[in-house]
């Protein structure tokens, strides 16, 4: 191996899809020795789309992981999907790394997308670099998109290169500022402009730079310029072409003297301790301490097993370690230790601090977990990310039948691998429901649910998870009797049914005196009553925020018996329910919508024709806007297309459930009716 962590660099590549990431991986790793021929996804020969699925959809669909050596320097580059529907396993990997490069496309503009990870990288204080690529397209707008850039993003966006030639090559800007001249704007401004923004961070330099006229070299500046990556105060931009190989060489020098090692980057945010109660603790990327590590990707392969990614913050893991998962008392140990390029594996004898590695067929690994080899390191975890909650729905059956325990399994398996997959099991309906970030998202699960873990299923949309409640309060009451050759069997229930406040749920209250229902049965007789709440008395939905107050009833000393009073409080509910006006409600979903400022007035109109009620909206940077409603789930519950279609794809919604209303009177009448039939058939 060879390395320090000074010698390490941890770079993931993030952008919207068809900026070029994996491409540019393929030439970077054909410049650096680490691939003899450049990989082509047309043909599906890249190292990181190696899935039958990626090469079929030609689209990166998880995060890829290519360990490579340049220069004596060992860089772990990961390329990540550059769709929004696989954001979640985008963001699980950033917690790997101390530099994000945002890549751009010079043909296209900026999407929501690449705001949203600058962003998130922004937040979690990671240094940013920005890369733009395809400058050497006819198309290429290089200028502009700089400017835009810089418009978006601050004017610490500054480049360490221009363009020359058409964008057949780059001229740098920072290490040897002379050169051919540029398509836009000129090497001795950018020069300029980028030693300013750095030595602001160092008196001394400063000083030296305006005082005494001197000129300043790289190796002077590289402690503050990491310093102004560190803090934000600088977001260093440089211009690339991955199919053209323009601007490559000089990228990966930059990633070589200018991105930081594990020992530069912001630290960590480990914690210790559960929710309120965690503090910051520090780890340091030290080989001789207690070993932390992290595991921030897991991949599950039906032949190879379970394969957790894992990132050494601190100590030395080796083949023999034994170490703790998470809060665990019994340690794992540890086999092998793999280095990654793409889906090939080689072993390794070490991993110090700031290196990635894999670790496979250990199935107490999972995602986010804290692997350590000492209790003083228990309760560690990262602190949490904030994934995008999957809001698309649907519902999932086997097509054959005994298959339930396989597809319980598959789902197990796509949660494991992905942060923004969610299943529900919906148990007034009897419906399994995966839930996902887009339909793309749900295609892709789905037939990678067949071709990984053959396992088919059927489809439909989840059902809308109405309720029923009363609207006025009422007494009901039932005599069970029930005799046969032997003993009878005998109960008598009086009871009261009122509405409580919307959310509130259940309340049974026994007011039963001087033994009229012996204490025995007033259980059986809850029993009964807790039956209807689940089935449903008017449209066959749950029924909630209802108080039943038992207060009268007779029994028999021979013939009562728990079963007696389980079927008299069933029905003597029953009968409270239909004299108290039930109704159905629905859920109602509060909802915010992030779009382009110009669209905010087509979608406050759609949202009109879906019953919603706007709740007003606010101006956000970038020319984009967020609107707050209330919407039905009823009339939402596909919304995605159709925003979509309202935004050009530039919008995107996030919804929880508010609270529930009644539903409007046609729509009760509809799904009365619909029940009735299946409750005579029964």
């Amino acid at each position: 191996m060879g390395y320090t962590t000074s010698g390490i660099r941890n770079i993931a590549l993030v952008g919207q899809a068809s900026a070029g990431k994996t491409s540019l991986v393929e030439t970077l790793l054909l410049q650096a020795g680490a691939t003899r021929s450049r990989g082509s996804l047309a043909r599906g020969t890249t190292v990181s789309d190696f899935d039958p699925q990626e090469k079929r959809l030609q689209h990166s669909l998880d995060s890829t992981i290519c360990s490579f050596d340049y220069n004596g320097t060992h860089i772990n580059l990961i390329d990540t999907p550059g769709y929004p529907d696989f954001l979640g396993r985008t963001l699980s990997v950033l917690e790997a790394v101390e530099a994000v490069a945002v890549v751009v496309s010079a043909v296209s503009p900026l999407d929501t997308f690449t705001e949203r990870l600058m962003e998130f990288a922004r937040e979690r204080e990671l240094c940013r670099l920005i890369i733009v690529n395809k400058i050497d397209s006819r198309d290429a707008h290089s200028a502009d998109v700089l400017q835009q850039l810089r418009e978006s993003f601050g004017p610490e966006c500054l480049p360490l290169n221009l363009p020359a030639g058409g964008g057949d090559g780059v001229v740098d800007c920072f290490f040897q500022p002379h050169g051919r001249a540029t398509d836009f704007s000129s090497v001795e401004a950018a020069h300029t402009q980028i030693i300013d923004q750095v030595v602001e961070l160092d008196e001394k330099l400063m000083a030296l730079y305006l005082e005494q006229g001197e000129e300043i070299s790289p190796e002077q500046l590289h402690d503050p310029f990491e310093q102004a990556l560190r803090e934000g105060h600088l977001v260093p931009v440089c211009f690339t072409s991955a199919e053209g190989g323009a601007g490559v060489p000089e990228l990966l020098q930059v990633f070589e003297r200018l991105m930081p090692n594990p020992a530069e980057g912001n630290a960590p945010p480990f914690l210790k301790g559960t929710a309120e109660n965690a503090e910051r603790v520090a780890v340091t990327p030290d080989p001789n301490r207690h070993v932390i590590a992290h595991v921030f990707k897991v991949s599950i392969d039906p032949y190879v097993g379970k394969l957790g990614v894992l990132r050494v913050h601190q100590g030395t893991i080796r083949p023999g370690s034994q170490l703790f998962v998470g809060d665990a008392r019994k340690p794992i140990k540890i086999a092998h230790l793999f280095r990654l390029l793409g889906k090939d594996t080689s072993e390794i004898t070490a991993a110090v601090p700031g290196d990635i590695c894999a670790i496979a067929k250990v199935d107490e690994l999972h995602l986010d977990a804290v692997l350590h080899d000492s209790h003083d390191e228990d309760q560690y975890h990262l602190k949490p990310v904030s994934y995008p909650p999957a809001m698309l729905g649907m519902a999932i059956e086997p097509e054959r039948r005994g298959d339930e325990q396989r597809l319980a399994d598959t789902l197990h398996k796509l949660t494991a691998e992905d942060p923004c997959v969610r299943i529900e099991h919906h148990a007034a309906v009897n419906e399994t429901v995966l839930y996902g970030m887009g339909e793309f998202h749900l295609r892709v699960l789905l037939e990678r649910m067949t071709e990984r873990y053959g396992v088919h299923v059927k489809t439909h949309p989840p059902s809308i998870p109405y309720r029923e409640t009363i609207t006025r309060p009422a007494d009901g009451h039932c005599r069970h009797k029930k005799q046969t050759g032997g003993a009878g069997q005998f109960g008598e229930v009086y009871l009261r049914v009122e509405a409580l406040g919307r959310g509130v749920g259940f309340e049974f209250v026994d007011d039963v005196v001087g033994g009229a229902i012996p204490g025995q049965y007033i259980p059986a007789v809850e029993k009964g009553v807790r039956q209807v709440l689940t089935e449903g008395a008017l449209a066959g939905f749950p029924i909630q925020d209802v108080r039943v107050t038992v207060y009268d009833g007779k029994h028999h000393a021979v013939d009562s018996k728990e079963v007696a009073f389980v079927s008299a409080g069933r029905k003597a509910f029953l009968d409270a329910l239909a004299k108290a006006a039930p109704i159905v409600l629905e859920p109602i979903m509060r909802v915010e919508i992030t779009a382009p400022a110009s669209a905010i007035g087509d979608i406050t109109g759609d949202l009109a024709t879906k019953r919603a009620r706007i709740n007003g909206n606010d101006s956000l940077p970038g020319q984009r806007a967020t609107l707050n409603a209330f919407v039905p789930l009823a009339e939402i519950s596909e919304y995605q297309s159709r925003l979509k279609a309202l935004t050009g794809g530039q919008g995107a919604y996030t919804m929880e459930l508010s609270h529930y209303d009644p539903v409007p009177a046609r729509k009760q009448q509809e799904l009365v009716q619909a029940w009735r039939p299946r409750s005579e058939e029964e």
